[in-house]
């Protein structure tokens, strides 16, 4: 297995106010492709990106994780450090880890194949979570895969593994389906699993499904989050960078 690390400032250019970040996400939503179907299930690698916080020292550690999907056996991983660059605000969560996370990927020693989020793609207030933002600016097939449905709602799923029931924005014009509340485990708390680009629904559930046959998280998830959080526990304060 291939372990590379890789350290991350601030882009020039990045958004510094709400606004900007907004005007960001308008001018990308557009871009996101919602008509493919995306690498069929269980076939080829996958990866789980996830991201830990120092808050202390404004530093941000993001880990990725890549899963041969057949066995689910590691197949490459990395980490990156940086500065956090953007405060925190709900909706806009993508701004202060996507500089990390595009980092983290580049570190890759092999291309990522579908990257699984710990978190949101169109279930989404604005329609571009994480998931969706990380998608359209590398290419790469996204989906997320949240532990809550954020403000949108939902019937509970039957008791089943498998089972799962619409996640819901309730728009003036009837409500639309923006995701799907999924039981990866039998009698377990349904997870929340949306298309961040370039992947259907159907499929992004079938994926989460079989990337998760014992626990509730799928492994990408279970994997990145127990890399990037010893990554940030080893991460000494000479290796963040500097705050400007």
């Amino acid at each position: 297995m291939n372990t590379t690390s890789n350290t991350v400032p601030i882009p020039a250019g990045w958004p510094v106010t709400e606004e900007q970040a907004r005007a960001v996400q308008d001018e990308l939503r557009g871009r996101v492709v919602l008509d493919e179907p995306g690498p069929p299930p269980g076939t080829g690698r996958v990866t789980g990106v996830d991201v830990a916080y120092d808050d202390e020292r404004d530093v941000v550690v993001a880990a990725a994780v890549v899963l041969d999907v057949a066995t689910l056996v590691v197949v490459a991983e990395a980490t990156a450090v940086g500065q956090v660059s953007f405060p925190y605000v709900p909706g806009l969560l993508a701004f202060r880890e996507i500089p990390a996370v595009l980092a983290v990927l580049d570190a890759l020693p092999c291309a990522p194949g579908l990257v699984v989020c710990d978190g949101y793609g169109r279930a989404h207030p604005r329609r571009f979570g994480l998931a969706s933002h990380l998608g359209v600016l590398t290419g790469f097939p996204t989906i997320g895969v949240a532990k809550n449905p954020f403000t949108f709602s939902y019937e509970e799923p039957g008791a089943r593994r498998g089972s799962a029931s619409p996640l819901l924005a309730g728009e003036p014009t009837g409500p639309e389906e923006v995701g799907r509340a999924l039981r990866t485990q039998d009698g377990v708390k349904p997870v929340f699993v949306s298309v961040g680009h370039r992947m259907s629904l159907d499929n992004a559930c079938a994926h989460t499904l079989g990337l998760a046959p014992k626990y509730r998280l799928p492994e990408t998830t279970r994997s990145a989050d127990s890399l990037c959080r010893r990554a940030l526990k080893e991460t000494t304060p000479s290796e963040a960078p500097p705050v400007d």
